[in-house]
């Protein structure tokens, strides 16, 4: 017998949605198995030690809400957090931690360690198994040992089929020269599943006494930062670390352009498509030619090494070119590189063969989730990996499986725009990408999402109190300035001090605090009002104040789509029979089967006149039995 043991879910993979699906799956009352080609491995950060930014901190605040590991590892292994984006609008503040690489592994290592239900297995996995009727029934590891299990998770991130690139050598190889996944490829090939490239890529690391500090800009942390985890009170995490900003030069770029016929990606050695919002240095050069300079994030990657990470700096130059390139920017004249920069390519599989479950449409049991989907960061991964576990254990336990509006979170708007409109190149996320932003503020994450975590197992009893007693607070707080009327005797002078209009009578108290001069905590101290709330819950109530009217406008334009989604699409529907469908609309609507009439609209190619068609013939009772939500 090849049989070893038997378990409910095998995730495959254990980097930052590896960890969260099994986690997930175990809390959940799974047996569960985290399967991984290293332990060393779990958890690694092998590009920028970091965790959240600009909309990824929000999808850190949302994972955290609905009770994945990401915000507490990353509050624990924090050693700098600052809040970006502070000279714009609420909606888009967003956290950003640098992290201890090597605490971060050894935090969420233990975390999975130490999760019941759940065991961490040292294995390359070859192969999915399914029965006669494409459901998942096994996986298999390369010495042909195989596991039972009732449900898959892919979370195999750049490790399928993994090959690193400096200059025009390439070797096969994962992340931080470990072992690739060689054989799932093949298996996966043989379920019907396409496969297709796409590539990244990796700084230099550089030792921290070799750079001439004193004509970089430095960047310290926020004096009193915010925890990712709600559970966590700010001051509790460290924040001592410094990082620099140095800038590329006109010299930099010359050699650049003079050694472009050596970078593997534009003498056409790599063919897989790299990541648009995170370019190597090469890209910026040639796409932003007019640019004099770029900047260069100088990072620590731990307090108890001297390794420094130079964001922005990935490329995949010879190394001759890099060390020159490299001592070209002023302060880096003296550089060690201690690890040279890279590229990575491997397979991933094109999102519009999942459902919003992030479960495969046509295999039963086998879900995919991170790089594997087309994405790149480790937010998006882990924000993904926290959905895919939690439905394999649903798919399990013949539970209802949690599938997250748009209008809900960033999850919702990542996983809808990757399983409807598919992504060409690596899938960022960015608050642009959202019609619903004004709402989907990093401090709303937990009003948002925990009853939904608590719904699906992941909130522990005192959490799910601690959070009760914020949301009643917050409610009689605004109850009471709400009901609230002032006098002009009481807020005149304050209103005159900050250079807004005088009360000739008593309004409400909403009212005042809804201009944009106003400060909530000010008004508070001036009328003495016993709200009972700590700085950032009384900044939340002031938001929802002065938010509410363009949160409301906001609604009403997507009020039209809200209804659309509604609507739902029969999965038999054949939309080359409707006429005045575009053809590109009934190539994609056949191939991706939406859900709702909302999910179509997401898809390229399919215009709004598509949409008014197909909602004139279902009407016209083009499809009989046509169900609404």
């Amino acid at each position: 017998m090849r049989i070893i043991e038997e378990y409910d879910v095998a995730v495959i993979g254990a980097g930052h949605a590896g960890v969260e699906a099994a986690i997930a799956a175990a809390k959940k009352g799974c047996k569960t198995a985290l399967f991984t080609i290293s332990l060393d491995q779990i958890g690694n950060m092998p590009c920028n030690p970091s965790i959240g930014g600009s909309a990824k901190g929000h999808l850190v605040r949302e994972i955290d809400a609905l009770g994945g590991i990401m915000g507490e590892a990353g509050d624990a292994c924090c050693i700098q957090m600052r809040m970006l984006n502070l000279s714009k609008g609420v909606s888009v503040h967003s956290p950003r931690a640098q992290e201890d690489r090597q605490m971060y592994h050894g935090y969420v290592k233990k975390q999975c360690e130490d999760t019941e239900n759940l065991h961490v297995i040292q294995a390359e996995i070859a192969n999915v198994l399914l029965d006669e009727k494409k459901r998942v029934k096994a996986v298999e590891n390369r010495f042909g040992a195989q596991y039972l299990c009732k449900a898959v998770v892919l979370c195999t991130g750049t490790f399928l089929q993994s090959k690193v690139y400096i200059g025009k050598t390439g070797i096969d190889s994962g992340p931080d020269s470990c072992v690739p996944a060689q054989l799932l490829s093949d298996s996966l090939k043989s379920h019907g599943i396409t496969l297709r490239r796409f590539k990244t890529g990796t700084p230099c690391r550089v030792h921290k006494s070799s750079i001439d500090y004193s004509v970089l800009q430095p960047q310290y942390g926020d004096e009193n930062p915010l925890p990712f985890s709600f559970m966590a009170q700010r001051g509790a995490i460290r924040n001592d670390a410094v990082c620099y900003i140095a800038n590329t030069n006109e010299k930099t770029h010359q050699v650049i352009r003079d050694n472009l016929g050596e970078s593997p990606l534009y003498s056409g050695v790599i063919h897989g498509i790299g990541p648009r919002y995170c370019p190597s240095i090469e890209d910026k050069v040639v796409r932003f030619s007019e640019r004099e300079r770029h900047q260069i994030f100088v990072e620590p990657t731990g307090l108890n090494t001297d390794e420094m990470y130079l964001q922005g700096f990935s490329t995949s130059l010879p190394e001759y070119v890099q060390h020159e390139m490299y001592k070209s920017v002023k302060g880096f004249e003296h550089i060690e590189i201690m690890r040279s920069a890279y590229a990575i390519e491997y397979d991933c599989i094109n999102p519009i063969c999942l459902n919003h479950t992030l479960e495969f449409k046509k295999i039963r049991g086998l879900f995919s989730a991170g790089q594997m989907n087309g994405t790149s960061g480790y937010e998006e991964a882990a924000a993904q990996g926290l959905i895919a576990g939690i439905n394999a254990a649903c798919y399990v336990l013949n539970e209802e499986m949690l599938e997250l509006p748009r209008k809900s979170s960033y999850i919702g708007t990542l996983i809808d725009d990757l399983v409807t409109k598919g992504t060409e190149d690596p899938y960022r996320m960015m608050t642009a990408r959202s019609e619903y932003r004004l709402s989907l503020r990093h401090s709303t994450a937990d009003a948002r999402l925990t009853p939904i975590g608590r719904q699906y197992g992941l909130i522990s009893d005192e959490r799910w109190a601690k959070f009760k007693g914020k949301m009643q607070k917050m409610r009689q707080a605004m109850d009471l300035i709400t009901g609230c009327t002032v006098s002009p005797s009481q807020i005149n002078a304050y209103l005159t001090e900050i250079g807004t209009s005088e009360l000739k009578q008593g309004v409400k108290l909403d009212s005042i605090v809804k201009r944009p001069q106003v400060n909530l905590h000010d008004i508070t101290n001036i009328l003495q009002l016993p709200l009972g709330l700590n700085d950032d819950e009384l900044d939340e109530v002031s938001n929802q104040i002065k938010y509410e009217q363009y949160i409301s406008r906001q609604n009403q334009q997507n009020s039209h789509f809200e209804k659309l989604e509604r609507i739902r699409l029969p999965k038999e529907i054949d939309y080359y029979k409707i006429q005045g469908l575009s053809s590109e609309c009934k190539e994609k609507l056949t191939k991706i089967r939406p859900d709702h009439l909302g999910q179509a609209i997401h898809i390229s190619g399919v215009s709004p006149a598509d949409i008014s068609i197909i909602m004139t013939w279902l009407k016209a009772g083009g499809m009989k039995n046509v169900e609404s939500d």
